[in-house]
């Protein structure tokens, strides 16, 4: 179910001094799946909720405290069967204040899930200190998945793996 495909990792200690304080965090993050061609917001298409199932496969038994989306049907459909299995609420962010979320997910420590867009998923993933890979290919590709880890020191590991079936450029 999973493919490694690129593995980053930074050490970057937190320069707040009560870094030692906080909880330590881990963040599974996607872009949404295959989206509908067509409306203003469209929902997923039938690829896209097989992979939506996948994800809730694959993080299952993750440990998720918390899943959050951005307030678009492709994220929030992407997000429901993870929530769902869990029988968590699926709580929306503002994929316009990035930093606000990321400093939120510091704070609060634990593991969570958040859905995002081929521009927010690596750009939240570079806030938190993550490696952001390649840009992500807009049209063909919904199967990567970054995972961030912040320890309790601050420093930071992170991995971008793939999960459910292979996007059209997964090789490239």
């Amino acid at each position: 179910m999973f493919a490694v495909l690129l593995l980053g990792t930074s050490a970057s200690p937190d320069p707040d001094p009560s870094a030692s304080d906080q909880s330590p965090l881990t963040v599974f993050l996607v872009r949404h799946a295959e989206k509908a061609d067509s409306g203003k917001d469209p929902g997923l298409t039938e690829a896209g909720r097989a992979r939506a199932q996948d994800l809730a496969g694959a993080l299952g038994n993750a440990g998720l405290e918390a899943v959050h989306s951005s307030d678009y049907a492709r994220t929030r459909d992407t997000a429901a069967p993870v929530a769902a299995q869990l029988g968590l609420e699926v709580q929306l962010y503002d994929p316009r204040d990035l930093p606000g979320l990321a400093s939120e997910l510091r704070a609060r420590g634990g593991r969570h899930l958040v859905v995002g867009h081929s521009n927010t998923t690596p750009a939240l993933v570079g806030l938190l200190g993550g490696a952001k890979g390649l840009p992500i290919d807009d049209d063909n590709e919904f199967d990567r998945l970054y995972i961030v880890t912040v320890a309790r020191d601050g420093t930071v590991t992170s991995v971008m793996l793939r999960y459910g079936a292979a996007s059209a450029d997964a090789g490239s």
